[in-house]
């Protein structure tokens, strides 16, 4: 009975053998007892000095509170479940994520060309492919761009050595010869700076190419000159460190006397010979240091340069009014 009153004590009523028995909570109810809910709550709940062993584990203080607890008992099961099984929906996004990963991967392989595999193991034991290729292996449109690039720069043939020199050449400016008795007559030899020829010796005659090339290296000159660039009046960060931000004054700039390049001729060619007639007008002798620093680049990467000699009206070979493409006779229009 005292095992029936502990079962009961909270529902009313005890099956035993399919009849609803009277508990000791409805003797309770029919004795006029208060309801348990009327009681203090240390009644109903055992003190906190109180040994948890003095009462049972599933001690509860009424049915409702009886039905929330085997509710989160049963939520806290399920969940449980779930967690265990690792179908959670992070689980299937991942899971997803990584399908969608091997499938683009797949169709990556059977789709890939041929030519951009060959082009991937030949970046192996090629570094000046590997740079042209740069971060574009792996995605065959951008590799193709790539190498089209290329040919328009430089040329079909990816294994051409460099045509230029790996030796210096040589600068030398004609002296003034005073053409005697008379001292005061200079000969027109020498480098007069505002009416000389400029003259280049290449290592052998020039192609077409190099025609263009070359010519279009001195125009760039010119251009640069014609708008005042060689102005040493005005190098306000030509000395100055990088170390530190660098300060230019404007006011300064604007109030420099200009210079100019005043003209320029034609860029002739024979045979390993090719000269050009300047006019540097008001620029400095900086402008020929410009032009010095361009051809040394150019001399040893391009187009090699034998020598480099400023002044004089005959060079070489060279023959005045001889103008005919068949004796070997180029120019560049400017």
């Amino acid at each position: 009975m005292a095992m029936g009153a502990d079962l009961g004590f909270g529902l009313g009523f005890w099956q035993t053998g399919g009849v609803s028995v009277p508990t000791f909570a409805h003797h309770c109810s029919s004795l006029r007892i208060p309801p348990l809910s009327s009681f203090p709550p240390s009644f109903a709940r055992p003190p906190a000095s109180s040994s948890s062993s003095d009462y049972p584990d599933n001690y509860e203080a009424s049915a409702s509170d009886y039905r929330h607890t085997g509710a989160s008992s049963s939520a806290g099961s399920s969940s449980s479940g779930t967690v265990v099984s690792g179908t959670s929906a992070r689980s299937r996004r991942l899971l997803k994520i990584r399908e969608q990963k091997t499938k683009r991967e797949l169709d990556r392989l059977h789709q890939y060309p041929s030519w951009a595999k060959v082009l991937e193991d030949a970046c192996k034991h090629d570094e000046e492919l590997r740079s042209v290729l740069g971060d574009s292996i792996g995605n065959p449109e951008l590799m193709r761009k790539r190498v089209e690039e290329r040919v328009r720069r430089k040329g079909r043939d990816f294994q051409k050595s460099k045509t230029g020199s790996v030796l210096a050449f040589k600068v030398s400016f004609r002296e003034y010869v005073f053409l005697l008795p008379f001292p005061s007559f200079v000969c027109d030899c020498s480098f007069n700076p505002i009416d000389s020829y400029i003259w280049f010796e290449f290592l052998g005659s020039p192609t077409d190419r190099d025609v263009d090339l070359f010519g279009s290296v001195v125009q760039s000159w010119y251009v640069m000159g014609r708008l005042g660039s060689f102005n040493s009046s005005n190098l306000q960060l030509g000395n100055s460190s990088m170390e530190y931000d660098p300060l230019y004054d404007v006011e300064k700039g604007f109030q420099v006397m200009p210079s100019s390049f005043h003209d320029i001729g034609d860029v002739e060619f024979q045979d390993n010979w090719g000269r050009v007639w300047v006019d540097l007008g008001t620029s400095d002798f900086f402008a020929i240091d410009v032009l010095l620093n361009c051809l040394t680049v150019l001399s040893s990467e391009y187009l090699g340069i034998q020598q480099v000699v400023f002044g004089g009206r005959k060079m070489g070979d060279w023959e005045e009014g001889m103008t005919n493409p068949e004796d070997g006779y180029k120019y560049f229009k400017m």
